[in-house]
């Protein structure tokens, strides 16, 4: 019997049943304009089509070279784009699943310079200006979307989803912020919404009724001047009329300064806002964002939140979340830890999508992990996320792998950033990696510090010792009052009332984030989420907003975060999640400064100088969070022995704590070893 009764429930659209209750959201992968991307999507979708899930929605395509997401990006306006498409929905019909086109336009959000919108307003993340679309323009846009449509259903598809959602073109018309019309495509609501009706109009009267339309509505617009509750509804129930047949939930525009999918977003953090529209209209509802575990999507069913939930990054994360799921084995799944740093991070700078936790994400003709004919006795010295990924990969093949860990637990680096606020969702990488080393039957040896001599039998050593911080050449250095980021998340040594951090990266963010917060985080509480960034939970204002903006508890300590480069303070940080760092640390009144250089520490502080003036900062504490060196005795002794040793992880790179480059390379090492 399944653990999950209402997840694996059918769901019966009249002309079609889905098998369960799990649309696979869209994501845009960068495949897409790749020039072998035609088989390397085929094979991402298939392998999740096979893993069980109900239906996928493609990342999106836009219906003519205006509305593309950048220069170049994909359109299907004809018929010489088929081959491509069909040679993905084959696939995935012959892996078992079903498979729907996503039709975006983007319209001011467009990254190209003829981009257009209903008005001729930029986007404060866009550096183009639109034009604004002609009364031909508009027509002509309408025919594109059902045009693609009708490709689409050529192709193969089992539907489309029309994004009218996260403030691209069908959006844009629906709000006066940025739909300044006087014509009938502006001014009152139901002037404002003909956009998306004609679209929904068009496309069900040219695929027919045997087609899977999905309307991507947005129900939080979490801007100003956005769609107050009473036109969601509205459009809503005009939408269903319009032909659609499911409604999947949109929730923020790009340019929103509110978090909604990353990790410090909490569990299903909006089902809240589908559930109120339940009821409202008679197709079924999808919910979204932050659901990355079958016992969360279960839970959103059972209490009448929607009638299907949508996951994407946990897809990326596990292919077979649905199988492992349906036959109870959910403490193997890779979970999702909403960190966007090998996905939109990516995504967003013109690189590769794939996924931190799961490398083959995207790769899965790269990453080939064949059982070994001949099974060596490997060494993998050290328990952090590159030794982990390595040694269960290989384990997996079939090699006969001892890991070494001096510590009392596996997970090196992971076991500081799970106590961070905001990043609880590591402890759910280390479960895994636990489980899958029990599976695999990996001899771990904790409390274990490894010597050359011991690991001199094995026929491969791998060094995966990770990193020790790096202690800058700054007078004072070794007054009792410093502390680095370990003596403080690691050995919980105490910390006075006035601190200051030395260095901007990922970790002293994270320490700033710690020593910032005291209590239950924000991040496991979907109320104490919403009134922390000035989410309206009543939808009694528009945009979702509450007119008194965000209330948050201030730091219980003075922080101050220094970094020595001139440029801004956390530049370096993940393109989609930096931003998010800095509000946080701003509303709980941490002072960053850049442009720092450091004198001297003594008995009274940290004494900086900063644009041509010196000062004292007067604090009890300054952790160092300076950078790192590599953790790698080992590594010469044994090549001194003539053994075969790789260097992996932070032993190999330790410039920066970068988890997705120690999960690649050691996932990368053990399909070829």
């Amino acid at each position: 019997m399944s653990n999950y009764p209402h997840l694996f429930t059918p769901l019966d659209l009249g002309f079609t049943t889905l098998k369960n209750r799990v649309l696979m959201g869209s994501m845009h992968t960068g495949l897409e304009e790749h020039p072998d991307g035609t088989r390397r999507l085929a094979q991402f979708y298939a392998e999740r089509a096979a893993g069980g899930v109900a239906l996928i929605v493609t990342g999106g395509i836009s219906p003519n070279p205006q509305g593309v997401v950048s220069a170049g990006a994909s359109v299907l306006n004809s018929e010489d784009e088929l081959p491509h498409h069909k040679f993905i929905t084959n696939a995935v019909h012959q892996a078992g699943g079903k498979i729907a086109l996503q039709i975006l336009h983007t319209g001011r959000y467009s990254y190209q310079k003829k981009l257009v919108a209903p008005s001729a307003l930029q986007a404060p993340i866009n550096p183009f200006i639109p034009k604004e679309m002609t009364e031909e323009d508009i027509q002509q846009t309408i025919s594109d979307f059902a045009r693609c449509a009708q490709l689409a259903q050529q192709a193969g598809y089992d539907g489309v989803e029309i994004m009218g959602s996260e403030g691209y073109l069908i959006n844009q018309f629906l709000v006066a912020r940025t739909n300044h019309r006087q014509d009938q495509w502006g001014g009152s609501f139901e002037n404002r919404m003909r956009f998306a009706i004609e679209i929904v109009k068009a496309v069900r009267a040219i695929v027919g009724e045997q087609f899977i339309i999905i309307y991507r509505l947005s129900m939080l617009d979490l801007v100003e001047e956005g769609s107050d509750w009473q036109e969601i509804e509205q459009l809503a129930l005009a939408i269903e009329q319009a032909g659609a047949s499911i409604i999947n939930t949109g929730i923020g525009w790009h340019e929103a300064r509110i978090p909604t999918i990353a990790t410090m977003v909490p569990r299903a953090g909006f089902s809240w806002v589908t559930k109120k529209l339940m009821g409202k209209v008679t197709i079924p509802l999808i919910t979204t964002n932050r659901i990355n575990d079958p016992h969360v999507a279960e839970q959103i069913l059972s209490e009448g939140c929607a009638d299907m939930v949508s996951m994407a990054r946990p897809f990326l994360a596990d292919a077979e979340f649905m199988l492992k799921a349906e036959q109870n084995r959910a403490d193997e799944i890779n979970t999702c830890i909403g960190c966007n740093q090998a996905c939109l991070d990516r995504i967003f700078v013109g690189k590769l999508t794939s996924c931190l936790v799961n490398p083959r994400a995207c790769h899965e003709t790269e990453f080939i992990a064949e059982p070994v004919t001949s099974p060596k006795t490997i060494a993998v010295v050290g328990a952090g996320p590159a030794g982990l990924s390595f040694a269960t990969t290989a384990a997996s093949r079939g090699h006969h792998v001892t890991l070494f860990e001096r510590e009392n637990k596996i997970g090196g680096q992971f076991n500081i950033a799970k106590q961070i606020p905001g990043k609880e969702e590591f402890h759910e990488t280390l479960r895994y990696f636990e489980r899958q080393l029990a599976l695999n039957g990996v001899d771990v040896r904790l409390n274990h510090t490894a010597t050359a001599e011991q690991l001199a039998s094995f026929d491969e050593v791998v060094i995966a010792s990770g990193i020790t911080p790096r202690t800058p050449a700054i007078d004072g250095i070794h007054n009792e009052k410093v502390l680095t980021y370990l003596d403080v998340l690691k050995h919980k040594r105490h910390v006075g009332p006035r601190v200051a951090i030395i260095g901007a990266g990922g970790i002293g963010f994270d320490t700033a984030e710690y020593l910032s917060q005291s209590g239950q985080s924000s991040s496991l509480s979907s109320h104490a989420f919403s009134q922390e960034w000035g989410i309206d939970q009543t939808l009694s204002h528009r945009g979702g907003l509450q007119p008194e903006g965000a209330r948050v508890e201030r730091a219980p300590r003075k922080i101050y975060l220094l970094q020595r480069k001139e440029t801004k303070v956390g530049e370096g940080l993940g393109k989609t999640t930096g931003w998010i760092h800095r509000t946080s640390l701003s509303m709980r009144g941490i002072t960053m400064l850049n442009n720092v250089q450091y004198l001297k520490i003594d008995d009274q502080g940290l004494h900086i100088s900063r644009e041509g003036k010196q000062q004292c900062l007067e604090v009890d504490n300054v952790v160092i969070c300076a950078g790192q060196e590599p953790l790698k005795a080992l590594y010469q002794p044994l090549q001194d022995m003539g053994k075969s040793v790789h260097l992996i992880g932070g032993a190999d790179v330790a410039a920066e704590l970068d988890a997705r480059r120690a999960i690649d390379q050691g996932t990368r090492l053990a399909v070829k070893i």
